[in-house]
């Protein structure tokens, strides 16, 4: 099997005029982060002056975990401890690897569900989509004056199949079985 990647995005909101302190403890725990075993980016998102006051901090490892070694470390917690007072809502975070945000809940604590519950629940989803929406968006194509052509329709089925997926299908579907999912 495959090993798969992991991320964590980091959201720190910033205390007004503690921005230098916050950039000073960006560049100390960075080189830290950056020697963790796994490690493989950091980007860093600043906030938009006199916008906001929101750092994000994308962290990529190899292995989900390698990152939560990471995430989970003496060392960083130390320094997270020593940021703490510039920091106006504390130490947010979510991870992620693969898919898997496609089945977060807003919940960030609540674990991933199992990957094979993963492949149902999207094979579930899609195979029917699958079925019906050619049905509908054929037809509006050819109403449309679009000639037949299996290259875009099948841009035009793919996209309303994700679209559909991203946006209603799994929202509500996560939701429906979420005792099952997350068991």
């Amino acid at each position: 099997m495959e090993t798969q990647g992991a991320s964590v995005v980091i959201t720190h909101q910033v205390i007004d005029g503690k921005q230098n302190e916050y950039e000073n403890w960006l560049n100390e725990i960075g080189p830290i982060c950056r020697s963790a075993t796994g490690h493989l980016d950091w980007q860093i998102v600043r906030p938009i002056p006199t916008l906001t006051s929101t750092y994000t901090v994308i962290i990529r490892f190899d292995s989900p975990e390698h990152l939560k070694d990471w995430m989970y470390s003496q060392e960083r917690s130390q320094l997270i401890k020593k940021v703490e007072p510039f920091l106006d809502k504390g130490d947010d975070y979510f991870i992620k690897s693969g898919l898997d945000f496609l089945f977060m809940p807003l919940e960030t604590k609540t674990k991933i569900p199992k990957r094979w519950k993963q492949y149902l629940v999207t094979w579930s989803a899609i195979y029917p989509l699958s079925m019906i929406i050619p049905l509908i968006i054929v037809p509006v194509l050819r109403k449309c004056g679009i000639s037949q052509y299996r290259v875009i329709d099948s841009f035009f089925i793919s996209g309303t199949v994700v679209l559909l997926m991203v946006y209603l299908v799994m929202p509500y579907y996560t939701r429906l079985i979420k005792k099952w999912l997350y068991k």
